[in-house]
């Protein structure tokens, strides 16, 4: 009998987290607000895209920005959105 075919990913790092950013942002939140929490595998996905523009990702004061989110690479199991709690 075989084995169920492996889960694969949908798109890349970039195009995924994009249209969470977006969704986000259209949905109130503001994207200095929301924080990307990536897998070291995700962040250096993320890095080498070779689709994403030079002007999507940047670095200031030893911390990565994608689309002007802050992105924190690493401690994680699954990347992930994080979005600011609500009151």
């Amino acid at each position: 009998m075989k084995a169920p075919p492996a889960k694969g990913r949908r798109g890349s790092v970039a195009s995924r987290f994009r249209g969470e950013i977006e969704a986000a942002e259209a949905e109130g939140a503001a994207r200095k607000s929301l924080t990307l929490k990536l897998t070291l595998g995700d962040a250096h996905q993320l890095k080498r895209d070779p689709l994403v523009a030079l002007d999507d990702i940047s670095f200031a004061d030893g911390t990565m920005w994608f689309l002007g989110v802050k992105v924190q690479q690493g401690g994680v199991p699954e990347s992930a959105l994080e979005r600011p709690a609500s009151d």
